[in-house]
């Protein structure tokens, strides 16, 4: 194996910043705190629409129990009419990255 040994200068424009993976994902995660998203928040998300989301995410038991607010979640469940979903965003958003094959694989 050949090893080639020389100094490259690479010039960044000014509108650019160079920092670590890690500390790009924590700003990242830091950016989602404190917001909350609607539904339409969600099916923005998601790319699917409310039903679909609903059906697949918000209703099925072994996914309740994890995200409403009654259980410790992160997920209010309207109870009457006029009433609106409300998401922790922060953790929605890992919820779904975690379970990304669950939802889509079928």
């Amino acid at each position: 194996m050949q090893q080639l040994s020389t100094n490259v200068t690479i010039t960044i424009p000014e509108e650019f910043v160079l920092i670590k993976k890690i500390e790009l994902e924590e700003l990242k995660e830091e950016s989602l705190m404190g917001t909350y998203w609607s539904m339409k928040d969600l099916e923005k998300k998601t790319n699917k629409k409310c039903e679909w989301i609903k059906e697949n995410i918000l209703y099925p038991n072994k996914y309740r129990k994890i995200l409403d607010i009654k259980n410790g979640g992160f997920v209010f469940y309207p109870e009457k009419r006029g009433q609106t979903w409300s998401f922790q965003a922060r953790l929605m958003a890992k919820f779904l990255d975690k379970h990304f094959g669950d939802f889509f694989a079928n």
